[in-house]
């Protein structure tokens, strides 16, 4: 599992004005599974996207089609972890 951390390197206004390709980009990758969470930071510097049941260099090359990081409005920190607890109902992968 990856918790990715979006940060912002443009002003707001340059995001707004992708937020709907950036949108359309999350929902893509929620639809194929590999995203599980995502939403902006408080306060508003970035967001935070949940990724599974992907190889980290893959991972790495859906990043870069992100259209915050095609127009070089954000970049990506990315931490993964071996998930070893989950609390009761949350239906989420575990490591074999």
């Amino acid at each position: 599992m990856y918790v990715i951390n979006l940060i912002y390197t443009a002003s707001l206004e340059r995001i707004d004005d992708a937020l709907e390709a950036h949108r359309a980009f999350l929902t893509t990758h929620f639809e194929a599974g590999v995203f599980v969470a995502a939403g902006p930071k408080v306060p508003r510097d970035g967001g935070i996207i949940l990724a599974v049941r992907i190889e980290r260099d893959r991972l790495d090359a859906i990043l870069a089609t992100d259209p915050f990081a095609v127009q070089k409005l954000a970049r990506y920190e990315v931490t993964e972890f071996k998930t070893t607890r989950l609390a009761p109902g949350l239906n989420l992968p575990m490591p074999v």
